[in-house]
């Protein structure tokens, strides 16, 4: 049967791409974009769209919004989609500065404009929907390590410009700004300097296990039930067995170990730590063909050459996936560091929280989101060019 000519062949829609116009829809009509507070610490007034910014950046925001809304709405390319999407999150950036100094010019010095929900929302919705692009495209290692760099470079180019400055989060970094470079520093050694003492105990360790099986079955059921330990429950037990230590040891002492402080949070997360590389160090050297083995002994290597040559870098992807686990766990374990004295990104949200100021949890908050997800990203991305040619992501 011949389909009428005045019968028109409506466009094929996205599934989730039905979902995120719904959803910017209900953004612009229900959840407004900014807060005003008269100062840091009260409720503030919240304020939609039309009210946060002059007319010409709302109507770049709008189109922005509208143009995405389409390419998600619509089954276009991946690669439209992601570009859509990344355009729509920088003119959201830029926009919430500009409301910012809109909303403050005239005010006292201490009022403060802030991202309400509105800005929350559809930076993650456009977030997802980006995160669907590149799912779709299935990208090369290479280009996500890019356009993880590239995301750092616009962010650091935002800082710079100075167009963020009158947010409330930023009036709270200028305030602290020493504070925030050196809990910065705590923060990094202890995710990072907890990872590396991990992996040079927890590599040998899981090598021992895989080659002595009586080993494995204690050391898997210890470090398995460190994992299951609360975090600050194992903060708060650390403490009088390294005050003692300390008290009788004063080269401990001399060296900053005390029973609160830097010592307890970084033992504690070399503990997390190392569950995660020793049971992958363990599934990855198990997971090796065993003709590979026969063979490389056909060659007449030694159980040492074999081990070093042939089974560790064949394992090394699934070595490295423990790590990126760790790593990621840290970032974030790192922050509860600050409730024994230890530093890091976690002073900021537990100052904020005790003084009731949502604007100086972010602070200490958004750095550690930020950098949990690049680890992440860039992690992901290593294993996968470690991983040998011909293995498929996830068959290991």
């Amino acid at each position: 049967m011949i389909a009428s000519p005045r019968h028109k062949v409506l466009p094929a829609l996205d599934k989730l791409g039905v979902f995120i116009a719904i959803g910017l829809l209900a953004t612009l009509g229900f959840a407004p974009l900014m807060v005003f507070r008269a100062n840091r610490i009260v409720l503030g007034e919240t304020v939609d769209i039309a009210q946060a910014m002059p007319p010409g950046p709302m109507v770049v925001l709008l189109a922005s919004i509208g143009v995405a809304g389409v390419a998600a709405l619509l089954k276009t390319s991946a690669m439209m989609r992601l570009i859509a999407s990344l355009a729509a999150i920088a003119v959201l950036a830029w926009v919430v500065g500009v409301s910012a100094s809109f909303l403050v010019e005239g005010a006292d010095a201490v009022a403060r404009a802030s991202p309400a929900s509105g800005f929350w929302l559809l930076f993650g919705i456009f977030a997802l929907m980006a995160t669907d692009a590149l799912t779709r495209m299935d990208p090369k290692p290479s280009l996500r390590i890019g356009l993880v760099l590239l995301a750092g470079l616009a962010l650091a180019a935002f800082l710079a410009s100075g167009i963020w400055d009158d947010l409330s989060v930023m009036r709270e970094y200028e305030n602290r700004a020493g504070s925030f470079a050196r809990e910065a520093r705590r923060h990094l050694f202890l995710a990072f300097g907890s990872l590396f003492m991990a992996a040079l105990a927890g590599i040998p360790l899981g090598i021992l296990c895989h080659q002595v099986r009586a080993v494995r079955g204690p050391v898997l059921s210890v470090l398995n039930i460190m994992q299951t330990v609360p975090s600050i429950a194992l903060f708060g037990l650390l403490i009088a067995p390294l005050s003692w230590l300390s008290t009788e040891l004063p080269i401990l002492r001399a060296i900053g170990v005390s029973g609160i402080g830097a010592a307890p949070a970084f033992i504690a997360l070399f503990f997390y730590s190392l569950l995660p590389v020793v049971a992958n160090t363990v599934t990855g050297l198990a997971g090796i063909p065993a003709n590979v083995s026969e063979a490389a002994t056909g060659m007449g290597m030694t159980e040492r050459q074999r081990l070093f040559s042939v089974k560790l870098p064949l394992a090394f992807p699934v070595i490295l996936t423990g790590i990126r686990i760790v790593l990621v766990q840290n970032i974030g374990l790192a922050t509860i560091a600050a409730l024994i004295g230890g530093g890091g990104f976690g002073v900021f949200v537990f100052q904020g929280v005790g003084q009731t100021a949502m604007d100086l949890v972010l602070l200490g908050a958004l750095p550690t989101v930020t950098l949990a997800f690049a680890a992440a990203v860039i992690m992901d991305a290593l294993v996968d060019i470690m991983r040998p040619s011909g293995v498929q992501k996830g068959s290991q």
